[in-house]
């Protein structure tokens, strides 16, 4: 399997936190020497420079965004200091936190973003089947995406992760990433979540779905989460022309049991494509 792929899904879903290229090679199945040379080859950066310049450049953002506290800003992207973070920024980006924050724009700034997973098709994938899903609701945090920023998907599972288990109405046990409100840019909100018994008392932020009772074609991953693109591309161009089968109006979503590990990616998931009866 690719350690590129691994590496990347590794970095975004864990951004924020401080990790280290041991963690990268671990998480990749490889040795350091054999994880800095692939991801090089692959992207033309350094695992961890790359690991940096993705912090730096969410950071600038923020400080756009009029974030108030800088401080706040260099703890969150894991730098000890204020000092330590302007030296950083500076070195990125040739400019100062402040200035960024004071002109409210990242306009002039090279940010460097998420570079996207293989969506190469598969050479065979496994038949789905088919259920009728219950209906139920799903709330959690959720974004607006398109075809070329969605590598930050990752991210927003990171954001979403300390929620799990402290959710008003949760049902415990199963994750779920669902896309819906597609339009034909390529643009979808997608919402990391979970099965929650009512919308009453969540937090004002979150994103609420629901889930109708809908026929679906259930497909398993079983490999490393970083594939999973492969594995989509391969659903919508490969197995949905050829199978008969229409797609229906209803949310698309992927579904995290208890044998996903969101720290190491591996366990497998399951993706639920609705379709016409």
């Amino acid at each position: 399997m690719n350690p590129t792929e691994k590496a990347l899904w590794f970095v975004e879903s864990h951004l924020p936190n401080a990790i280290s290229l041991d963690d990268v090679a671990a998480s990749s199945g490889v040795s350091r020497f054999h994880a800095t040379r692939a991801f090089a080859a692959a992207t033309g950066r350094s695992v961890m420079g790359y690991a940096r310049a993705r912090r730096l450049s969410e950071a600038a953002r923020k400080l756009a965004s009029g974030a108030p506290d800088i401080l706040a800003i260099a703890l969150d992207a894991g730098y000890g200091s204020h000092e330590a973070f302007t030296r950083a920024f500076r070195d990125q980006f040739g400019t100062t936190p402040e200035l960024v924050r004071a002109q409210g724009s990242t306009r002039n700034l090279e940010l460097v973003e998420p570079i996207l997973m293989d969506s190469s098709l598969l050479s065979t994938l496994e038949p789905p089947r088919f259920e009728t899903s219950r209906p139920f609701l799903i709330a959690g945090l959720g974004e607006r995406y398109s075809c070329e920023t969605s590598a930050g998907i990752p991210m927003l599972w990171q954001r979403f992760g300390p929620y799990i288990g402290h959710i008003p109405g949760e049902i415990a046990g199963v994750a779920y990433g669902v896309c819906v409100n597609g339009d034909d840019a390529g643009n979808f909100d997608y919402i990391a979540g979970v099965e929650v018994a009512d919308f009453s008392d969540l937090p004002r932020d979150f994103h609420r779905v629901r889930v109708p009772a809908r026929k679906y074609a259930v497909f398993s991953h079983r490999e490393h989460i970083s594939t999973i693109r492969r594995t989509t591309n391969t659903i919508w161009n490969k197995w949905l022309p050829a199978s008969g089968h229409e797609i229906a109006d209803a949310p698309e979503f992927e579904r995290y049991g208890p044998e996903f590990d969101p720290h190491s990616g591996n366990g497998g998931l399951e993706i639920w494509v609705p379709v016409k009866a």
